[in-house]
C-alpha cells in the first residue's frame, strides 16, 4: 500500500519574524486560506487515506501538529527528541510503517510540509506514474524534477539520462544529483536542457531505502531499529531520546541518493514552488503595479517592490520605501532590505545568544 511520509521539522528561520519555534513556516498561512502542512496533507486526497499518513516533525511542535491535521489518527505525528536531519528522519518513518504498521512491501510517498502545489490531481497523477515505475523495478527510487524557470542558486539540481518509457509525464534515469550551485554553473544547467531542480519528493519501497541505509548507514539503522523495537513498550520515550540523540545527522541525499544506481525523475507535471523566504511571496501572490506585494492592512506612499506583511487590525506605513520587507507582528517587527534577505538568518542566531527566547 501506499504511504504519505511529512516531514515537518524545519523551523523556517527566514520567515521570521512571523515563523517563531512554536509556529515554525509549515505551520502558518503564507499562501492561501490554509496552514502548509494542512495544504500537504491534503493534496494526497483519497490517493492516500488519513489512516496511511503520517508526520515525523519536532517533539515540541506535536500537539500544533494534531490539531492542524486533526483527521489523521494520533500515534500518527512523530515528535523526534532533537534535529538529525531527513535521512534519520525517513528510515525511522520507512521502519514504522513496515513493522508497527505492519505493511512489509509498502510504498513510501516522502513528502517536505512547506511546499505550494496548487493543482492535487495532477500531483496525485505524478505518484501513480511514480508507483507504475517502482513496479516495473522493485528497487527503484523515483523523485520529481522541476524545469527551471531561472539560474536559481537556493535549490539542488537533477541531472537526466535516457529516457525510459513511460504513460504519463517525461520520466528519465538520473545521471546525477547536484548541490546548490554558484550562479554561473546554475546558468550552466539551465542552458543545457538537462537539469531539473530538485524539489526534494521521493517515492520508493520502505524496504528500499531500509536495505540502502543498512548499506550506507548501518550504525544509523541499528539505533533506529532499537528505537522502533520499544516503539510499543513503556520505555519507548526513554529509549527513542537516548537512541535518536546518539545518531549522527545527515540527509539522505548524502546518505542514500548519491550512491544509488536505480533513480528516475518525472518531470513535475505540476507546478511547484519551496517558499524559502519572504520574497517567495511575490512568485505566488504576484505584486501591484509599483511591485509591491501586500499581505494585510497596508497605507504606501512612494513605495516600490516592497514586500509588506502585517495583520487586518495593524496599519503599516511606508513612506519613500524601495525593495525592502517589512514584517510586523504583535511582539517584533522587521525592516530588512530585499537584497540582504538571507541575514534574517543572522538575526535568530543574535537572538539566540542574547537569550531573547520570547521572540524565537
Amino acid at each position: 500500500m501506499l504511504h504519505a511520509i511529512i516531514m515537518a521539522g524545519g523551523s523556517g528561520t527566514r520567515f521570521w519574524p512571523a515563523s517563531r519555534s512554536a509556529t515554525p513556516k509549515q505551520m502558518l498561512r503564507l499562501v492561501g486560506d490554509e496552514t502548509m502542512i494542512r495544504q500537504t496533507s491534503s493534496r494526497f486526497g483519497a490517493l492516500i487515506p488519513p489512516e496511511r499518513r503520517m508526520v515525523v516533525t519536532n517533539r515540541r511542535l506535536v500537539d500544533g501538529v494534531r490539531e492542524q491535521l486533526p483527521d489523521l489518527p494520533a500515534g500518527a505525528v512523530v515528535g523526534e527528541p532533537c534535529k538529525r536531519d531527513t535521512a534519520p528522519c525517513i528510515g525511522l518513518a520507512a521502519l514504522l510503517v513496515t513493522r508497527v504498521a505492519n505493511d512489509p512491501d509498502a510504498t513510501m510517498l516522502v513528502c517536505p510540509a512547506d511546499h505550494v502545489i496548487p493543482d492535487d490531481d495532477a500531483f496525485q497523477d505524478a505518484v501513480k506514474q511514480a508507483e507504475s515505475l517502482i513496479n516495473e523495478s522493485p528497487g527503484r527510487i523515483v523523485t520529481f524534477g522541476i524545469k527551471p524557470s531561472y539560474p536559481a542558486e537556493i535549490f539542488g539540481y537533477i541531472q537526466r539520462s535516457e529516457r525510459l518509457p513511460d504513460s504519463g509525464a517525461p520520466a528519465f534515469k538520473v545521471a546525477r544529483f547536484v548541490e546548490k550551485p554558484d550562479a554561473k554553473t546554475a546558468a550552466e544547467y539551465v542552458n543545457t536542457g538537462d537539469f531539473y531542480w530538485n524539489s526534494g519528493i521521493f517515492v520508493w519501497r520502505a524496504s528500499t531505502i531500509l536495505d540502502a541505509l543498512r548499506e550506507r548507514q548501518p550504525a544509523m539503522l541499528e539505533h533506529l531499529e532499537l528505537i522502533v523495537d520499544a516503539w510499543n513498550t513503556p520505555d519507548r520515550d526513554a529509549v527513542f531520546d537516548q537512541e535518536f540523540t546518539a545518531i549522527e545527522g545527515i540527509s539522505i541525499d548524502y546518505a542514500v541518493m548519491e550512491h544509488a544506481t536505480d533513480v528516475a525523475v518525472i518531470e513535475a507535471p505540476f507546478e511547484w514552488d519551496d517558499l524559502g523566504g519572504w520574497q517567495s511571496l511575490t512568485r505566488r501572490l504576484g505584486a501591484d503595479e509599483s511591485g509591491n506585494t501586500i499581505v494585510g492592512k497596508h497605507l504606501g506612499f512612494n513605495t516600490e517592490g516592497s514586500i509588506v506583511r502585517s495583520s487586518d487590525d495593524h496599519l503599516v506605513v511606508t513612506l519613500g520605501l524601495k525593495d525592502c520587507i517589512v514584517v510586523h507582528t504583535p511582539d517584533a517587527t522587521l525592516v530588512a532590505s530585499k537584497h540582504d534577505e538571507e541575514s534574517i538568518r543572522k538575526v535568530v542566531k543574535e537572538l539566540e545568544s542574547r537569550g531573547w527566547a520570547e521572540h524565537l
